[in-house]
């Protein structure tokens, strides 16, 4: 049965201005997640996260023994903290633990690997607050969702212990852009375009490899990370990408689960105030982190 929730949420984000001016496009994103306000029960504070700017996102009954690392998406180029402070607020909320959502550096100003380097600093900052690697999980969407495991790849070479889980949202973890649901998903998903997506390659990845695993985590060696939850929409123009990660991990013998969701459009989660859908995808992160994080 067709989602008139989703419906009707494909044809209010048609119906937006088009918008090419980069600081408009952080201005707007931010304002949206402003829009939709923090869910009560979770109280939000900003911290210095081994240099990078952070906030910690505090559900009343929070599991101290454990934390999420959120890495918002935008690709490299726009979101920040609050853009997803809804989002990272209502993981904390349904998960019952805290959620540190990091400023990352953007492109073009910073381009590839700034956001890995700033990630590995909040990843450090997290592990000198005395949680142990097994009781942190990184999660991100679309480009963060990407980071996720692009950063975990950084964390091993580090010599630092990995975290005990990742959720992938969305992710974008090719910047060759390769997969054909660019093409076959072009109509269905009003959220991201081929176009739009080549742009941000450029901003993000300069004359850089565009094949280095930290920022297409699929062409990495995957072997050794902990286990993944990967979500993206069956609408997704980057459908492919999850596809590709999800073969890629399972090739590797990590530990993966795949949950495609029938009509749902780039990153659903955010719009989860007006969207059954997300509310119920983010629950399904959240039970994923509660039984794979050890928080001993």
């Amino acid at each position: 049965m067709s989602d008139s929730e989703i419906a009707a949420l494909k044809a209010q984000i048609r119906n937006r201005p088009r918008v090419t001016d980069l600081a408009q496009r952080r201005a707007d994103s931010d304002a949206r997640g402003r829009a939709f306000g923090v869910p009560q029960g979770v109280t939000i504070a900003p911290v210095d996260a081994g240099g990078v700017k952070a906030e910690w996102a505090t559900p009343l009954d929070a599991d101290d023994r454990r934390a999420v690392l959120y890495l918002h998406g935008g690709g490299y180029v726009i979101g920040s903290c609050e853009s997803h402070r809804h989002l990272s607020a209502e993981i904390a909320r349904t998960a019952g633990m805290r959620v540190l959502t990091i400023d990352y550096r953007l492109a073009p100003e910073h381009p590839f690997p700034a956001p890995v380097e700033d990630t590995i600093a909040a990843y450090r900052f997290l592990l000198g607050q005395g949680l142990a690697a097994t009781d942190i999980a990184l999660a991100g969407d679309s480009a963060g969702g990407g980071l996720v495991v692009g950063a975990m790849l950084a964390i091993r070479e580090a010599g630092l212990p990995l975290p005990g889980a990742g959720w992938c949202i969305s992710p974008w973890v090719d910047m060759e852009l390769t997969g054909h649901s660019y093409v076959d998903r072009a109509e269905a998903d009003p959220m991201v375009g081929r176009d739009g997506i080549q742009e941000m390659v450029r901003h993000y990845m300069g004359d850089a490899d565009l094949r280095a695993p930290h920022a297409s985590p699929i062409h990495g060696d995957l072997r050794g990370l902990p286990p993944l939850l990967i979500q993206v929409g069956a609408s997704e123009t980057l459908l492919d990408d999850s596809l590709m990660l999800a073969r890629a991990a399972g090739a590797a013998d990590v530990p993966v689960e795949l949950q495609i969701w029938p009509e749902m459009v780039h990153i659903w989660h955010i719009f989860y105030p007006m969207l059954g859908a997300g509310r119920r995808a983010i629950g399904s992160g959240a039970s994923f982190l509660r039984s794979t994080l050890k928080g001993s």
